[in-house]
């Protein structure tokens, strides 16, 4: 399965599928529609390596400039983070050796005893397989792992910004219950089989798209990760083109009378069910902007 660790790594920041040709930028900004002051769309990455992380002077000035900070959950309220726990857990009180044969089962229970884990597997096996699966990401690089939306929330503290979320994290964790927990346990097997027998395959595979996104190049991430990652292809609507049309509802009644900066999933971008060509469809302008990342040059020059 060979990109196991690119579709799993993005699963949750909403790169499946996407057509249409679009600039090659993360950046952009929306306008019209009598918006008394311009709002920016940004595209993140759920991990990437923190030596290659620098935000933009333009991203940073949308954010000195703006009202408030939209992310697709706002990570910063402990409260909800710790109420929506328990809707990390499969129903029914399924666990994984429910969902695999027993001998798939000891061989994803091998895996983690002799990889380790932050979480006990005793807990892990109770979670919805494909968040179990986003716990290897960050032990399969071979560097300090951080989230680009961490890095907006940073400099949006610092700039004493409000920050928000366009879904709950109760929300956006029930999506995964659309999926049936058996798919996602063979998933989850796929992904440490391929851990396992591909590990330097999966890395060079993860440094092409990292590189992609460094460059911006949305289309380029589509070429590397493929129109049905991990038979994904058919969950596309409830995991990224529904969520795409109730943010852009969200939004609309949101960016009127302030100016957000809204930092969500790369993914949800382009394409025609993307948030770009919705927000046109919507009657907004939105405009690339030049979003040059010095860091990122100099390290892929």
């Amino acid at each position: 399965m060979k990109k196991t660790v690119l579709g799993l790594l993005f699963c949750l920041a909403g790169i499946f599928s996407f057509s249409q040709e679009i600039e090659n930028t993360l950046l952009w900004r929306i306008s019209g529609k009598s918006l008394s002051k311009p709002s920016y769309l940004f595209g993140t990455i759920h991990l990437l390596c923190s030596d290659d992380i620098q935000l933009s002077d333009s991203l940073k000035t949308a954010i000195q400039q703006s009202d408030k900070i939209y992310l697709e959950l706002d990570m910063d309220n402990l409260f909800e983070v710790m109420s929506a726990m328990n809707k990390m857990k499969m129903r029914n009180d399924t666990t994984l050796s429910d969902l695999l044969t027993s001998t798939e089962y000891e061989k994803v229970k091998s895996y983690f005893k002799r990889n380790g884990s932050m979480i006990p597997f005793s807990m892990l096996e109770t979670y919805k397989p494909m968040l179990t699966a986003s716990t290897l990401m960050q032990s399969n690089m071979n560097c300090k792992a951080v989230a680009v939306e961490q890095m907006v929330m940073k400099e949006a503290k610092e700039n004493r910004k409000e920050i928000k979320g366009l879904e709950t994290m109760a929300y956006q964790l029930s999506i995964f219950d659309s999926i049936p927990y058996k798919f996602q346990a063979q998933q989850l097997l796929h992904f440490v089989e391929n851990l396992d027998t591909s590990s330097e395959s999966s890395a060079k595979e993860y440094e092409e798209l990292a590189m992609a996104y460094k460059a911006q190049d949305l289309n380029k991430m589509e070429m590397l990760t493929g129109k049905d990652v991990m038979g994904f292809g058919n969950f596309t609507e409830v995991l990224l083109y529904n969520r795409n049309k109730n943010w852009v509802s969200k939004l609309a009644g949101l960016i009127n009378n302030q100016s957000l900066v809204i930092a969500v999933g790369a993914g949800h971008l382009p394409g025609e069910k993307g948030l770009i060509n919705l927000l046109r469809l919507a009657g907004y302008r939105v405009e690339p902007m030049e979003n040059k990342m010095n860091r990122w040059k100099e390290r892929t020059l």
